[in-house]
């Protein structure tokens, strides 16, 4: 197993800690929640973000390692949204593990596809620079949401998402494994 492997493994385990935690004291509540609103939340969490690096000081207790778990958690829950669409009843906590599950192994078969192709270039970006090209793919998001899905090239939210959720598992190798600020 190499490196990229065992810490993405690593980032998954802390993820989904979190995502179960949260699940067991709200349940499946996100089930409500317009995928444009996911995309909403996403975008609160990646600005603070950039607030915090760009301030170097922050006045609440979340920090930005937490930002970005909360980061990955939405897209998983907006990939699932798109797919079971919304709904006012909650998802048994099972199958929601079970699509979180499925939708961070597709998230990241992604990223070892594209490291193949980019020679892992990511290593060598800052943390800002991830936090920027997730609120780029939040304005693609959006705009995509405003035109109904209908895109005449590009890919669709979903990969927007999935994309989210790789920068932002790259932040936190890089806060977890090299202790980068």
């Amino acid at each position: 197993m190499n490196k990229t492997d065992q810490q993405y493994n690593s980032i998954i385990k802390i993820c989904t800690n979190i995502f179960t935690k949260k699940m067991h004291d709200y349940g499946t509540a996100w089930r409500i929640l317009r995928p444009s609103s996911i995309t909403d939340q996403i975008y609160i969490k990646a600005q603070r973000i950039r607030s915090i690096q760009t301030k170097g000081i922050s006045k609440i207790e979340d920090d930005i390692r937490s930002e970005f778990i909360g980061i990955v958690n939405y897209a998983i829950m907006g990939i699932v949204q798109l797919e079971l669409g919304t709904s006012e009843q909650e998802l048994a906590s099972e199958k929601a593990l079970e699509l979180y599950q499925k939708y961070f192994l597709q998230a990241k078969s992604l990223m070892e596809a594209k490291n193949h192709d980019y020679d892992e270039a990511w290593r060598s970006m800052r943390i800002s620079s991830y936090t920027d090209l997730i609120l780029m793919k939040i304005n693609r998001t959006k705009q995509i949401e405003d035109l109904q899905g209908k895109t005449l090239i590009s890919e669709g939210i979903d990969a927007n998402y999935f994309d989210m959720i790789n920068y932002a598992v790259f932040g936190l190798i890089k806060i977890e494994f090299e202790n980068a600020k």
